[in-house]
C-alpha cells in the first residue's frame, strides 16, 4: 500500500526552516491538523531527534507554515504558523515565527496565490495567530521571487536576496495589550530563585526580560552553556510559567508549564567582547545589547525575530529593564549581541494619551526554497 501524500515545500526563512502547505491541500478540519502536523515532523520523539519526520530535533526547526487566501480585506494572504513539539504530541498555535514569515511571500508568488509583476512587490500578510499584518518586500523576476542576493544574516551560511518585513501595529500580538500587567517593570516573587525585576512586554512575541546579573550570568554564555545548566533552565522555566499568569496567557502555573511556547525569555546585558558559535570575536562596541532567548524550553543559536522586535520595542520604553540595560540612544536600528553575531531590528514607538503605542518594526531577512514535492504520512 503507498503511504499518503500531501503536497508541501521545505523552505528556510531567516534562521528558521519548516514545512509550507496550501491551505487547500489540507483538510478543512483544523481539529485534524495538530496529528497530522506531528506525524510529518516526527513527534514525539523521546530521543528529541525527528528522526522519522522532517523535524531537525530543535524548536527553530519543527515549523509548519499554512498559506491560503485572505480571510481581510486588507491582506493578501493568510498565514497560519504551527510550533511542533519535539518530544511531545503537541501543536502550539498561539504565536507566529519572524523567521518563517519571510517565507511567506515568496511562496505565496511561486505557488501560483498571487500575480506579481516582475520587479520589487510588497505583500500584506494576515499572520492569523495573532490577527497581526505583516508587509513583506523581496524581489520578482520571470514571476518567481527571487532567492540569489548579497545579504547575508547572522547564523545562515551564505547569501540571499533581500526580504524586508515590516510588522504593522505588533503590540498586544499575544495578549492583546503592549504592557500586559499595565507595568513597564515589576518584582516576581518565584519560590526557588526569589524576588526578581522583570519587564513584560507583549510585541509581536509577548517576553519576560530579565538581567543576566539577577541570575548570576555573565551574559555571553553560549546556548551549550545555558541548557547543560539544569538548575539555571528549572529556574528559567519557573520565571517564564510565573511571568506567563502574570501576563494573564495561562490561567494557573500548570498550564504555563505546558504551554511552553510563549511567553519567550529574554535574558539581557550590557555587551561585552564574545565571540559567537562560528569563532568569530565581537568588539563590545558592535552592540547596543546582549540577548540570550529561551523559547519552548530551547536556548537560541540565533534570535527569533518576534522576540528581536519585542526586544527593540522595549527598549523605546523608558524605565523598562532593556531601556535600562541597552547602551542605545534610541535613534536608527538597534544592534542586538546574540550567539549567532549582530541582529540589526528598528522600532517605531511613541506615546499618547492612552499609553504606550507600538507603530511598527522592521528587520531584512533572506529566504530558500530547499524541496518541493509531497510529505509521505506514516500509515
Amino acid at each position: 500500500m503507498r503511504a499518503r501524500t500531501i503536497p508541501a515545500v521545505f523552505m528556510r526563512g531567516g534562521t528558521s526552516k519548516g514545512l509550507l502547505f496550501k491551505a487547500s491541500d489540507l483538510p478543512s478540519d483544523h481539529a485534524r491538523w495538530d496529528s497530522l502536523f506531528c506525524a510529518m515532523m516526527g513527534s514525539p520523539d523521546s530521543n528529541g531527534r525527528q528522526l522519522n519526520g522532517m523535524g531537525g530535533g530543535l524548536s527553530s526547526l519543527s515549523k509548519v507554515c499554512v498559506i491560503g487566501r485572505p480571510s481581510r480585506a486588507d491582506a493578501d494572504v493568510d498565514y497560519t504558523f504551527a510550533q511542533v513539539a519535539i518530544r511531545e504530541a503537541r501543536v502550539d498555535m498561539s504565536g507566529n515565527c519572524g523567521n518563517m514569515s519571510s517565507a511567506i511571500g515568496p511562496f505565496a508568488v511561486d505557488e501560483g496565490l498571487i500575480a506579481a509583476a516582475d520587479g520589487p512587490v510588497t505583500l500584506r500578510i494576515h499572520n492569523t495567530n495573532t490577527r497581526k499584518i505583516i508587509h513583506s518586500t523581496f524581489e520578482v523576476r520571470d514571476g518567481r521571487a527571487v532567492q540569489h542576493g548579497d545579504l547575508a544574516i547572522p547564523g545562515v551560511a551564505g547569501t540571499g536576496a533581500p526580504i524586508r518585513l515590516e510588522f504593522m501595529e505588533p503590540g498586544g500580538a499575544i495578549t492583546g495589550k503592549l504592557l500586559p500587567t499595565g507595568e513597564v517593570i515589576q518584582e516576581l516573587d518565584v519560590p526557588g530563585v526569589g524576588r526578581i525585576d522583570v519587564s513584560m512586554v507583549d510585541a509581536g512575541n509577548a517576553c519576560v526580560f530579565i538581567r543576566a546579573e539577577s541570575l548570576g550570568l555573565s551574559g555571553n554564555e553560549t546556548p551549550e552553556q545555558i541548557e547543560r545548566d539544569a538548575r539555571l533552565m528549572e529556574a528559567l522555566q519557573a520565571i517564564r510559567a510565573h511571568g506567563s499568569v502574570a501576563m494573564k496567557i495561562a490561567p494557573d502555573l500548570a498550564a504555563a508549564r505546558a504551554k511552553q511556547t510563549t511567553p519567550s525569555i529574554g535574558i539581557i546585558s550590557a555587551p561585552t567582547e564574545w565571540r559567537s558559535i562560528d569563532g568569530e570575536t565581537f568588539a563590545a562596541d558592535a552592540a547596543d545589547l546582549a540577548v540570550r532567548m529561551i523559547s519552548s524550553n530551547q536556548p537560541h543559536r540565533a534570535l527569533p525575530l518576534t522576540a528581536s522586535l519585542c526586544v527593540a520595542v522595549a527598549a523605546s520604553l523608558p524605565e523598562s529593564l532593556v531601556h535600562t540595560v541597552a547602551r542605545y540612544s534610541g535613534q536608527g536600528p538597534m544592534r542586538l549581541g546574540m550567539p549567532s553575531g549582530v541582529l540589526t531590528v528598528s522600532a517605531e514607538v511613541r506615546k499618547d494619551r492612552e499609553g504606550w503605542y507600538a507603530q511598527c518594526g522592521s528587520f531584512y531577512r533572506t529566504a530558500r526554497r530547499l524541496f518541493e514535492g509531497r510529505v509521505c504520512l506514516p500509515e
